[in-house]
């Protein structure tokens, strides 16, 4: 399935940037599209006594650029003669300058291994967090050292609790497709789950509390009921999008598990053994600090395998061009 034009690679000085480098190699080939390979590295900053335009500042900031273009490019030279790749050194705050590269070029994905440290207890750095949060195409973070290819690929989608398919299912769509399009070029398994948290009990106790136990449970049930059906005809649409052979040959396997999403995703994740997760991250488009849901942040924190993460529609990046932010 052809989706990305303009893949974006980041790679940073170490060991555990193979695997992102390959898939973002396979994917450049299998989808026709461009790929640029990047690193950011630190502004030198002037001593106190210097000026920062001093020679000196200036002439150390140029080698350290070139220095780690070199090793880019010798880094990709196994993958020169398959597609066409760019470098580049970019110097500043890295989240900032992967996305004001995304801005400038209108790449549709990010790839780039997670920067776990030992004494960290999550997965993710700060700066991975940022990028999930603020980053405005689908960004596919790895671990520093995996498979090349997946076994099992989780899709999590979500429904609104009051509106019958109303707009989450741009969202969804997006979800579905891009697990779907790993899965069948991994030859994987391809799980779907969706958490719910029962709305009409805590209704009828608070408003209703003089309905019996049998009856409260009577409407859980049947709230249950609607939320498989939705996820059914989800996934039934799925066969629509991506055609019958291909949505047979994946036969998607359904988890509806009640209960919160923070901890019921992850839960599902390590229960069938996940690669990879593919999910939406929550957007307020134009209010500041609010790009990523507290349940979203949460779900990330607690897994511990590769994540794609996709914004909805209408998001905006706060990130912008003008460096005086």
């Amino acid at each position: 399935m052809k989706r990305f034009n303009n893949i974006l690679c980041v790679v940073t000085p170490g060991a555990g940037h193979k695997p992102a480098l390959e898939r973002a190699a396979t994917l450049t080939e299998n989808n026709q599209a461009n790929l640029t390979i990047i690193d950011v590295v630190e502004r030198v900053t002037a001593d106190i006594r210097m000026p920062g335009d001093n020679p000196v500042f200036v002439d150390l900031q140029t080698a350290i650029v070139n220095a780690r273009k070199q090793e880019l490019d010798s880094l990709i030279e196994p993958y020169r003669q398959r597609i066409n790749i760019q470098t580049r050194v970019l110097i500043g705050t890295p989240f900032l300058e992967i996305i004001r590269e995304i801005l400038r070029n209108g790449c549709d994905l990010v790839i780039k291994s997670a920067e776990t440290q030992d004494w960290q207890d999550r997965l993710f750095s700060s700066d991975d967090m940022h990028l999930l949060r603020k980053c405005p195409c689908p960004v596919w973070i790895m671990l520093p050292e995996e498979k090349s290819n997946y076994s099992r690929v989780m899709a999590a989608v979500d429904f609104d609790s009051w509106q019958e398919d109303a707009g989450e299912n741009d969202l969804n769509r997006l979800i579905l497709e891009l697990a779907s399009s790993i899965v069948l070029s991994d030859f994987a398994e391809l799980h779907v789950i969706h958490a719910w948290e029962p709305i009409t009990e805590s209704l009828i106790r608070v408003f209703s509390s003089d309905l019996s136990e049998a009856q409260v449970a009577a409407n859980v049930n049947r709230e249950q009921r609607e939320r498989q059906a939705r996820l059914e005809r989800l996934t039934g649409r799925l066969r629509n999008w991506i055609g019958a052979e291909a949505y047979d040959y994946l036969s998607p396997q359904l988890h509806l598990r009640q209960g919160n999403a923070r901890t019921e995703i992850p839960a599902q994740a390590r229960q069938v053994d996940a690669d990879l997760v593919v999910m939406g991250t929550v957007a307020r488009t134009g209010l500041a600090g609010l790009f990523m849901g507290n349940t979203a942040e949460t779900i990330l924190n607690q897994i511990n395998c590769a994540v794609l993460a996709v914004k909805p529609p209408g998001f905006v990046t706060p990130v912008t061009l003008d460096i005086m932010q």
